[in-house]
């Protein structure tokens, strides 16, 4: 993996017991078929580098080698590690070991991001376009109907894979397909080093479909919670505005009765009241 350590694998099948004084180990890459040293050991047992790419990162133990292990370690493996390198042992002139080791890297890639195309009821065809990054080696891209798992045509879409800075992969798909009702598509990347498939669906409710089925009717009978809650608040409205006229109308009997109470009781004792007779008196 890209960023991690890894040990190729040079080992003498028999003999466990070495004198490196006289040993030249060496291990070699292949640059346009000329072979280039990446680290060797010398005759007195100093190691050292021919390249300077792999200066500080690759390493072999004279402890090791002593017992025959002639095993690299090599640090922090980037894109451009990934070759054939050669382990070549050397004793008194004779190959003692030719091994050559492949080493193959991978990088896994970020998770896909599927833009979603805002579109009218009018628009006949829809463009998603996908995206990931910072992946090796190069990906494979698919994209999928998910309402039967069916892969789409790729004269549909069009990919783009690129190097970054960092020597690993990006990569763009866009897809360009007929537009139906409540489109669910997918997108796929796979790296086939690494078994990985990574893939992202988009459902798409197209922009005005929900809304044309909603506010065309004007008279529509109510389908679901909020048609309810909207007549269930309106029938409460009226409600009480109907309980606020009544409880003012008993207030306005009542006060009409109380007055008409106290104006016939007031006449009542009027009426009742014995008239005074002048008498004069002689």
């Amino acid at each position: 993996m890209v960023g991690s350590d890894v040990e190729l694998s040079c080992v003498h099948a028999t003999e466990e017991n070495f004198d490196l004084n006289n040993l030249y180990v060496y291990w070699q890459i292949s640059v346009s078929g000329t072979p280039k040293t990446v680290t060797y050991l010398s005759e007195n047992s100093t190691v050292g580098h021919h390249n300077n790419q792999y200066k500080d990162r690759a390493q072999m133990s004279l402890d090791r080698m002593k017992r025959g292990d002639f095993s690299l370690r090599l640090y922090n493996v980037t894109p451009q590690d990934e070759q054939k390198f050669n382990c070549l042992v050397i004793r008194n002139l004779e190959k003692i070991v030719n091994i050559e080791v492949t080493l193959h890297v991978a990088a896994n890639y970020s998770m896909p991001v599927v833009s979603v195309p805002s579109a009218t009821p009018q628009d006949e065809e829809l463009t998603f376009t996908c995206t990931s990054k910072d992946g090796y080696p190069e990906p494979k891209v698919y994209w999928i109907n998910k309402t039967d798992n069916s892969l789409l045509d790729e004269a549909l879409q069009n990919s783009t894979v690129s190097l970054n800075p960092r020597g690993l992969y990006d990569v763009v798909s866009v897809l360009k397909i007929r537009r139906v009702p409540n489109m669910n598509v997918g997108c796929c990347i796979e790296n086939v080093l690494l078994h990985q498939n990574l893939t992202v669906s988009s459902q798409t409710a197209l922009a005005g479909e929900t809304n044309a089925s909603i506010t065309g009717n004007s008279n529509h009978t109510p389908k679901g919670p909020g048609d309810i809650l909207e007549n269930t608040g309106t029938g409460v409205t009226v409600l009480i505005v109907l309980g606020v006229t009544a409880a003012v109308v008993v207030i306005v009997l009542l006060w009409r009765r109380s007055r008409w109470s106290r104006w016939n009781y007031a006449a009542g004792a009027q009426a009742s009241r014995p008239e005074l007779e002048l008498t004069d008196h002689v």
